[in-house]
């Protein structure tokens, strides 16, 4: 059975480049009916904290990477003292200073890998491994080795930057007779301009990305594309799909490029495909938090305004930039928002706009659009004229939603205040 792990180290977050890894072992375990496995490998003791644990299981869990088994590294250090000790009998480690290192021998190391095929390495490059430190902890490929094997683990998917490693670990396996995995390792994740990832080019928390309101499966989607292809020009891949054509073979053999806008893209088609009701929900707790909204807020009319904003959003939090208007008093113009206000003195007409909206009995999208448009015919001008500085004086915006929605998501109390102050900057002019 193929069986497969992500071993994160809870040293840290989890960030674009484990997360990557570790939905193409999900992905492979999952294409080949086999067992996802999760190791915690939390041997530095110093550096190993519960939060970056927990933040690595939410992500996770988050992502939809459920897992068939876990384990943790530092519950296993008997297992590893033991294998340590075999070595010793049969004198091919020994100790010094109160560590147990294994002395490697002279030869050549073949790595028949999924991704960059055949790789050799000279082991006489290659220094006495320590395999137990004077402390007791296990060293990496040490542990990496003992529990591979023991995990039966028959793949070994990772990052490139674990190549150095690998021929280190086929000797240590070789050392205890044990049989080796698969080996497949995938090439970095580089920025726009081929340099490594930075906070600032990407090298961010998945829970950041969560928090900036990013949707799980666009994430899964755009990790998937980083290094791994459908073998299509197809750029909006879901899971299910993702499961039923990932193979080793299509794993990219050259370093992927992290770009942002088109992470922001993969993000705005998921969400406009989404259930309005379902982003509600998520916009609740950043509405919550910036009182934009009280606890007693009216769902329905939130739930309106999201249907109406995300075919326009890349994220959940641009909903706040697009929308604010609809929470906020008192609105900030942009500058084109001014420019458009006082280009031409209209406070007769916006006068008579207000005076009608104020008679509605109603003030649903259809009745303010007759009402409007019944003025304007009055008046013999066209739309435009009073729509564009409508638009800037409700929304301090230029563009926006259709103007009638806006003005009903808005409600008479404000648009009646709002186009008051309109009619008095253009009587200033």
């Amino acid at each position: 059975m193929v069986r497969i792990r992500f071993a994160p180290s809870p040293t840290g977050f989890l960030h674009i480049g484990g997360s990557r890894t570790a939905l193409f072992n999900w992905l492979f375990a999952k294409n080949q009916n086999g067992k996802f496995i999760l190791r915690i490998e939390d041997t530095d003791q110093k550096r190993s904290r519960q939060e970056y644990l927990q933040e690595i299981l939410d992500s996770l869990k988050w992502l939809g990477m459920d897992w068939d088994e876990v384990y943790y590294q530092s519950k296993r250090f008997p297992l590893y003292k033991e294998s340590a000790q075999k070595l010793l009998e049969q004198s091919q480690a020994y100790i010094d200073k109160g560590a147990i290192i294994y002395k490697v021998k002279p030869r050549q190391v073949e790595i028949n890998d999924f991704v960059h095929g055949k790789i050799q390495f000279d082991s006489s490059l290659i220094k006495d491994q320590v395999l137990i430190k004077s402390d007791g902890t296990p060293t990496y490929n040490f542990a990496c080795v003992v529990d591979d094997a023991d995990m039966e683990i028959s793949h070994v998917i990772r990052g490139d930057d674990h190549i150095s490693n690998t021929p280190k670990q086929i000797i240590l396996y070789e050392a205890l007779g044990l049989p080796l995995p698969a080996f497949a390792h995938i090439p970095l994740i580089l920025n726009k301009e081929g340099g490594r990832l930075s906070k600032r080019t990407g090298a961010t928390a998945v829970s950041d990305y969560r928090k900036q309101g990013f949707l799980p499966e666009a994430v899964v989607n755009y990790l998937l594309l980083l290094g791994w292809s459908p073998g299509t020009n197809q750029e909006i891949v879901s899971k299910e799909e993702a499961i039923k054509k990932f193979s080793l073979a299509n794993i990219n053999k050259t370093a992927a490029s992290f770009d942002i806008d088109k992470f922001k893209w993969i993000n705005s088609q998921y969400i406009r495909q989404a259930d309005s009701e379902r982003l509600a929900d998520l916009l609740i707790p950043i509405l919550l938090k910036k009182k934009y909204i009280q606890p007693d807020f009216d769902r329905a009319w939130l739930v309106h305004a999201v249907k109406l904003f995300q075919g326009r959003i890349n994220t959940l939090l641009d909903f706040m930039d697009w929308a604010d208007f609809l929470f906020v008093k008192k609105i900030v113009l942009s500058s084109e928002a001014k420019e458009i206000i006082l280009k031409k003195d209209l406070s007769k007409e916006f006068s008579l706009l207000e005076e009608r909206f104020n008679n509605l009995a109603s003030f649903d999208t259809k009745t303010v659009e007759e009402a409007f448009r019944g003025l304007v015919n009055e008046l013999d001008i066209k739309a435009g004229e009073l729509i564009h500085p409508l638009r800037a004086a409700l929304t301090g915006k230029t563009i926006g939603p259709g103007i009638f929605d806006v003005v009903t998501l808005l409600g008479k109390e404000k648009v009646l205040s709002r186009i008051g102050r309109l009619i008095k900057t253009m009587k200033k002019q």
